[in-house]
């Protein structure tokens, strides 16, 4: 009779071990299968299709233009289709969408379509976007609420952590590829446009991922996938750096979209540069040619100090007005905006690197000195 309770608990203890060991190696309890299973539902494939009109002329029309001062007749105009293929995700049980501008360019009889991943598809109209910021905003009617990722509840974004970029790569709906979170505030240039404060991941990012949700284990919003570097500006090719607009920005711009689709004004942000004044006291402004010559600065040396606040980190530091502020960070500036986008992210307490020149002459010849300067925003 003593020896039965030991028995029973050893019993006990290897059903309970053998019950946690098969939750741990069962496929449905993984975290990445459970965030999928959360998010994948709000992702849908968006399609659009615009129709471009060009003027087409006749090769003899260039003999009459030379020689008879016009066409022999009116140029053929001919219509082009062009399709594009994105991403994107339901922000709203009433279905708003948020997707990449660059997926949704507005253009004459610009149709945009969205098929959801229970296969149902929807005309979607475009409600708002913000080229600066790569994100559109869509609408569809359902008959009933749809799900969607909650922009409330956003992933704290931490360097290392599980992302998984959900869409349709390539036409292939419901796709997932899996990495971390690799770096944040990321700057790139792709066209000439530049695009600030991104983050960076290492899971696959392929065309057709463009606006569709990056999301952690938890399947919250980590960023809007948006684009990849396949070659660095000199050429050489790279892999696993795809770039996502973080979550935090969406959720601001959904803000402003969803006051644009109520018919609320929305007021447009300042002109002055106000986040260089408030965290450092620099009041700064764009190097035109002709003050360029004037202070004997050479066109692109970076962005003028116009004043500097008394008693801010700024003049604390020694800077002074008529510098020029050329790097911030590891990233050249040559205007205001550039300054103001690299230092959108950051906080008071935050440390920023400035590089500062200034234009001494040797013999009659301009030469720019430059100088590191850290500050820390107050």
């Amino acid at each position: 009779m003593t020896l039965r309770f030991p028995k029973l608990l050893a019993l006990a203890t290897v059903a309970f071990v053998t019950a946690v060991g098969r939750a741990q190696t069962d496929p449905a309890a993984e975290p990445s299968v459970l965030a999928v299973a959360k998010a994948m539902p709000a992702v849908v494939n968006v399609n659009t299709e615009r129709i471009v009109q060009r003027a087409v002329r006749d090769p003899y029309d260039e003999f009459f233009n030379q020689f008879f001062g016009g066409p022999m007749r009116r140029p053929r105009i001919l219509s082009q289709k062009l399709q594009s293929l994105g991403s994107g995700f339901i922000v709203d049980p009433a279905g708003f969408i948020v997707t990449n501008e660059h997926v949704v360019q507005r253009a004459a009889e610009l149709k945009i379509s969205v098929t959801t991943t229970d296969g149902k598809s929807y005309t979607a109209r475009y409600i708002a976007g913000s080229p600066e910021a790569d994100l559109a905003f869509l609408k569809i009617d359902a008959d009933k609420p749809l799900p969607y990722i909650n922009l409330g509840d956003l992933s704290p974004n931490l360097l290392g952590e599980t992302v998984l970029v959900l869409g349709n790569p390539l036409g292939y709906g419901s796709s997932v590829a899996r990495g971390i979170l690799s770096a944040k505030n990321r700057s790139v240039t792709v066209e000439e446009v530049e695009y600030h404060n991104l983050v960076q991941t290492d899971a696959a990012i392929n065309p057709g991922n463009s606006g569709g949700p990056a999301v952690d284990i938890s399947g919250r919003l980590v960023g809007v996938s948006s684009v990849k570097m396949a070659f660095t500006p000199q050429g050489v090719p790279t892999q696993g750096l795809g770039f996502a607009i973080p979550g935090e920005v969406v959720r601001q711009r959904v803000e402003e979209f969803k006051k644009i689709a109520s018919g609320k004004k929305v007021a447009k942000p300042a002109e002055d540069h106000l986040l260089a004044k408030k965290f450092f006291g620099l009041q700064l402004q764009d190097l035109t040619p002709d003050l360029s010559k004037t202070l004997g600065y050479d066109s692109g040396a970076g962005v003028l100090i116009a004043d500097v606040e008394e008693g801010s980190p700024a003049h604390q530091a020694g800077i002074k007005r008529g510098l020029v502020i050329n790097q911030v960070g590891r990233y050249p500036v040559t205007t205001s905006k550039q300054i103001e986008d690299l230092l959108a992210p950051i906080n008071t307490g935050s440390i920023v690197d400035f590089s500062v020149g200034a234009v001494r002459r040797v013999r009659g010849q301009p030469i720019q000195q430059v100088q590191s300067v850290t500050l820390t925003a107050r």
